[in-house]
């Protein structure tokens, strides 16, 4: 056995192993490092991943300029761990799943609700099966009425719950609504000592409602290391170094299908089935998930959970790649190792990154522009003007707008890291690289290394005047690049 096996993570997590003693090829997770790089967008990418096969780690990486200690935006992932909570709280005796949701809202409840509104149960939100025709998120969140459970009731409710599935993230909200109802608690804070800290899960993060309320459906902020601790302890049938988190009654309930999703689901791994939050896969397997690629994994016939973060649109390439590259490798018993198979593997895990710019950091043109300000014809996104600064080995673009400068440094050989703000996002962590593409041409990409976005900027210089594109990674509808347009101003 390889001494490495006792070698553990921060808070002893997880032994480490070598794949071949789990019974997986050091080929096959290059094959899937391989496939997992292909992707239309330079920066749409996988972002991390974390391998467990029998309670050992066998293989992690992180992206450059992603890091492990860096907590990432979960999207609908934030789902599971609401089901989870509810588990928790049923487990108390505080609520039953067949429990009308009206009878926790008497106060925002409207004065006349139909039958299909009271027949609406607890057990209704977690299936997706509330009866709503359409997903009722975007009306709940962005309407007028700021108390969401009680926008939330005063929907039509168009057919009798049960019969009809509707991914609908505002379902999840009312559960996280209903435990705060229950205990006087947030979500997270009800959850922290049932759940994080068991799990060792430091700091998590949740988005709120305009009330204070965690918003249950998606906004919350872990690690991958995180991610993959919660599969584990799912895994293990809610059972996590000793305590019971999570009955195995609630568990195996929650990760079975509950609802028929073949109505408005076609990809394979999204009509499979949907539980309690978790969906089915097609190979016996479950999964939490979020919005471009935030993966948690759990493989019982395999006995091994795999947890991902991303910033890609290609969310079922990525499944089918784990599936048919990696999951079908897998074998029973360990295997021989391939000496120099796995030093390659240990390179390449240690060597990974977003792709950097090809180019040059020089061009003749820089001396030209450098300093200079361009005054940005009116756009969406609010730019009033652009400086570019390439006196020294870190080119700075300055963005101004109604909120004044920000700076974004980037490197020409290297993700160089920063903050960068917009309005409404407070400041997030970024990284940035940059080169020129040619004589006139200088891109720069910069990742948002706490969520899934990166943008391309390719800005054109061309007597006095510039365009620029900034191409976007990932987008929720049609992922469109936008171009602003600017002249030279003189001022520097």
């Amino acid at each position: 056995m390889d001494d490495s096996r006792t070698t553990t993570l921060r808070h002893n997590t997880f032994p480490i192993s070598t794949p071949e003693a789990e019974g997986i090829p050091s080929a096959a997770i290059l094959a899937f490092l391989n496939a997992i790089e292909q992707h239309e967008h330079p920066l749409g990418a996988t972002h991390s991943f974390i391998l467990l096969r029998h309670g050992h780690l066998v293989a992690q990486g992180w992206w450059a300029p992603y890091q492990p200690a860096f907590p990432h935006m979960l999207y609908s992932l934030s789902k599971s761990f609401t089901s989870t909570a509810i588990g928790i709280a049923v487990g108390e005796g505080l609520l039953r799943v067949d429990d009308p949701v009206l009878q926790f809202f008497p106060d925002e409840s409207p004065k006349d609700p139909g039958d299909n509104l009271r027949a609406m149960t607890v057990r209704h939100l977690l299936t997706m099966n509330t009866g709503h025709h359409e997903d009722t998120t975007n009306a709940v969140w962005r309407g007028e009425d700021d108390n969401w459970p009680r926008a939330f009731l005063s929907l039509p409710v168009e057919h009798e719950p049960g019969s009809w599935f509707v991914y609908n993230t505002a379902a999840t909200y009312m559960l996280s609504a209903i435990i705060t109802r229950l205990t006087g608690e947030t979500l997270i804070d009800y959850l922290r000592p049932r759940l994080f800290d068991p799990l060792g899960i430091r700091n998590p993060a949740w988005d709120t409602d305009p009330h204070g309320r965690s918003i249950g459906g998606s906004g919350l902020h872990i690690t991958t290391e995180d991610i993959a601790r919660f599969g584990q302890m799912y895994l293990q049938q809610g059972q996590w170094q000793g305590q019971q988190i999570v009955s195995a009654t609630w568990i195996e309930e929650a990760t079975k299908a509950h609802s028929d999703t073949s109505n408005t689901q076609s990809n394979p791994d999204w009509s499979a089935g949907y539980g309690y939050q978790f969906w089915r896969n097609r190979r016996h397997s479950y999964r939490g998930d979020g919005a471009f690629g935030q993966f948690c994994l759990v493989l019982p016939e395999q006995d091994a959970v795999l947890a991902m973060t991303s910033g890609r649109q290609d969310m079922q390439h990525v499944l089918d790649t784990v599936f048919d590259t990696l999951v079908s490798s897998f074998t029973d018993g360990p295997l021989p190792v391939d000496e120099t198979t796995r030093q390659e593997l240990t390179a390449r895990l240690a060597s990974l990154s977003l792709p950097l710019v090809e180019g040059s950091a020089t061009s003749q043109l820089a001396s030209q522009v450098s300093g200079i300000t361009f005054s940005v014809a009116g756009n969406d996104l609010g730019i009033d003007r652009l400086r570019f600064d390439f006196d020294d080995a870190n080119p700075a673009l300055t963005i101004t707008d109604r909120e004044g400068d920000r700076a974004v440094i980037s490197g020409y050989d290297a993700w160089v890291p920063g903050t960068l703000s917009w309005a409404g996002t407070g400041t997030r962590r970024i990284a940035a690289n940059a080169a020129w593409t040619s004589d006139t041409t200088f891109e720069l990409r910069i990742c948002d290394t706490e969520f899934e976005t990166g943008t391309i900027w390719r800005t054109r210089f061309a007597e006095g005047d510039i365009s620029v594109e900034i191409d976007p990674n990932v987008a929720w509808g049609e992922r469109n690049v936008v171009l602003l347009t600017g002249k030279r101003t003189g001022l520097s």
